[in-house]
């Protein structure tokens, strides 16, 4: 072990260090502790972890409970003086929950991700009290050996490439409707899988049990075969199922997925992260470390985690009417112990992630006040200010998000649900709506109505046609909510799968059956990407297309006098208004369907300070087509 991490104030801990961290010094409250260890590769980005050896003590203790009576936190500060960042630590029982199912230890940890070569240092501030976790004003002490430690380590730049955001950096909300990574400085938009909600009642994670007759657990067993020598696993081998559906997502080109930690008493009722489904004041060591794994492999793939933080049924509100009293919600809808210890065990666990948003809740209907109390206290808790969103139903929307608008928020975008062919204007609504109020909101659409169908399965799955009852099908889909979005400026999709079409939201676990929707994703995604289409500048301009209403007969998305993308679901051509615009300008097509390379249609460019007639598509006259209408230039 490297000693030289450790304070000067603690050369006891320097004798007694040994090469393994874990021995345990004495078994109890108050003995003398060990040393402090440094993990993980030390480079930029990559996820660094600082474990202690701490007072010694039983996941669902009481006296001291482990959670709640302890404050652990890490200052890291880069040696140039900013960053810093007051990290929340945790009790991690062994250190290797994941593969002992421990309940019991001294060891407590952090994470960084380090977003500077260089040096850093490191200092623990570590006491105890009845409530220290949750109230800075508690009455506290230090915890002997530990509080006060510090350290340096040496950051290198990181070595990674391709997908794995360890390459591109953290994803940051910085005023604009994308988020934006850290590092590369590209602009993300997201695709990827808003169904099975319940996609964490996976029978491999301990303390995972089923209530419901409908909502079983899941094995995930057609994705096994799709897990890969090198990838992770514990406990001797489980989680290859899992594992194996994110490296299908991720094969497919998509780039995001979203699940809830906490469904006691909802659809689902098999996700908790507590010792009991019931006990909101333990935590499963060995569970929690699982996910964890999971959610690190996402990261090195390229997968957004979406946590969708409660289920409608149990945050206990009912939009402001009378209170439900549902035992299974956190305090009631409010901001109190219960509540504050489930987002700081997430945040200590899991927010060194690079991608991911903090969703009030599917559905929330907590009253403005709690939303704005629950927004602030992430805020406030979580050291690299993730993106913070609500979701809402669709006829509550006017009423839930409108009150959360604005430059006294600290809520960073909207989660939308509506029927899959009203996508397009819902996401211009909120994307104006925000813009005019002075913060942009990030806002996407993740969860397609009617609600008993959603995105259905691929024609012949298990027998289904290809489309849903509602008379619509996975075309219709790729049109109007897909395509539909991204034209109206918001920042992508997740597929919510209904709960009567085979592979349903609660008991999915073949991503497969939507195979061919994946691959429509993919093709968006590489349209903008490979063309270079700064859509970060753009904003949508039906109105350039002779649809000032804004319905789905065309789209337009412009930065004006530079690019304009139109998408014409229908095919069939357009005039696109360029009055205002000099200039010549090339005219190509992109294929929706196939994706590939950009094509010549019937006209090859058109002038500027007119209406210009785009012509006719390079094929299939009436299936959907893109068209790209850029400024010509030399140099290009």
């Amino acid at each position: 072990m490297n000693t030289s991490f450790l304070s000067p104030a603690c050369q006891p801990c320097r004798q007694l260090a040994a090469p393994m961290l874990g021995i345990v010094l004495a078994a109890g409250l108050g003995a003398a502790q060990g040393p402090a260890r440094i993990s993980g590769e030390l480079k930029e980005w990559h996820e660094v972890t600082l474990t202690l050896v701490g007072p010694f003590l039983r996941e669902s203790g009481t006296d001291p409970n482990p959670f709640t009576d302890f404050r652990f936190d890490v200052l890291f500060r880069h040696e140039s003086g900013a960053p810093e960042y007051r990290v929340p630590g945790y009790f991690a029982a062994d250190g290797d929950a994941a593969n002992t199912s421990g309940t019991e230890g001294n060891q407590w940890r952090a994470h960084l991700s380090p977003d500077k070569p260089g040096r850093w240092t490191w200092r623990v501030s570590f006491v105890k009290g009845k409530g220290a976790a949750l109230d800075d004003a508690a009455k506290v002490e230090p915890v002997s050996s530990c509080d006060g430690l510090e350290g340096s380590f040496v950051i290198e730049p990181t070595d990674k490439t391709g997908r794995d955001f360890r390459r591109k950096g953290r994803l940051q909300y910085v005023g604009e409707h994308y988020l934006r990574f850290a590092g590369s400085r590209e602009y993300f938009l997201k695709a990827g899988a808003d169904a099975p909600e319940t996609l964490l009642a996976y029978a491999d994670f301990d303390g995972t049990e089923a209530r419901k007759k409908d909502g079983p657990l899941k094995t995930w067993k057609p994705h096994v075969p799709d897990w890969r020598d090198g990838d992770p696993t514990w406990k001797d081998g489980k989680g290859k199922g899992l594992i194996g559906a994110l490296n299908y997502l991720a094969g497919k080109g998509c780039n995001a997925f979203s699940f809830l930690p906490y469904n006691a008493g909802g659809d689902g009722d098999n996700v908790w992260p507590f010792v009991a489904r019931d006990d909101k004041l333990h935590y499963d060591c060995s569970k929690l470390d699982q996910w964890g794994i999971v959610f690190d492999h996402a990261q090195r793939l390229g997968l957004y985690l979406h946590f969708k933080l409660q289920e409608t049924e149990m945050d206990d509100d009912r939009l402001g009417q009378q209170r439900s009293k549902v035992p299974e919600s956190l305090d009631g809808g409010a901001l109190g112990p219960e509540r504050k210890l489930y987002l700081r065990e997430l945040i200590a666990r899991f927010g060194h992630a690079l991608a991911l948003n903090w969703n009030l809740g599917e559905e929330n209907t907590q009253s403005p006040e709690e939303q704005r109390s629950m927004a602030q206290f992430i805020h406030d808790t979580d050291p690299y200010d993730h993106h913070i969103i609500v979701h809402t139903y669709p006829g509550e929307q006017d009423k839930v998000y409108a009150p959360l608008l604005g430059r006294g928020s600290v809520l960073t975008g909207a989660s939308l649900q509506n029927g899959w062919n009203e996508a397009h204007q819902r996401a211009l609504q909120w994307v104006s709506a925000s813009r005019r109020e002075g913060r942009p909101w990030v806002v996407a659409n993740d969860e397609q109505n009617p609600p008993d169908l959603g995105v259905p399965p691929d024609p012949g799955y298990q027998g289904v046609g290809g489309r849903a009852g509602g008379g619509y099908g996975i075309d219709d889909i790729r049109k109007l909510t897909l395509w539909g979005t991204l034209m109206a400026g918001g920042a992508g999709v997740e597929y919510y799968f209904g709960y009567k079409l085979p592979q349903s939201d609660l008991v999915c676990e073949d991503w497969r059956s939507r195979d061919k929707s994946w691959d429509y994703c993919r093709i968006a995604l590489d349209f903008f990407g490979e063309q270079k289409i700064p859509f970060w500048e753009m904003e949508n301009a039906d109105e350039k297309v002779g649809n000032p209403s804004r319905d789905n007969s065309r789209y337009c998305f412009a930065k004006a006098g530079e690019v304009y993308v139109v998408y014409l679901p229908v095919g069939g051509g357009a005039e696109l208004d360029l009055l205002d615009a000099p200039g010549t300008f090339e005219v190509e097509w992109y294929d929706p369907r196939a994706g590939g390379g950009l094509l010549r249609g019937s006209v090859r460019e058109v002038a500027g300070n007119a209406r210009a007639n785009l012509g006719r598509p390079p094929s299939d006259a009436s299936e959907d087509w893109v068209v790209l209408v850029r400024i010509r230039r030399a140099a290009r």
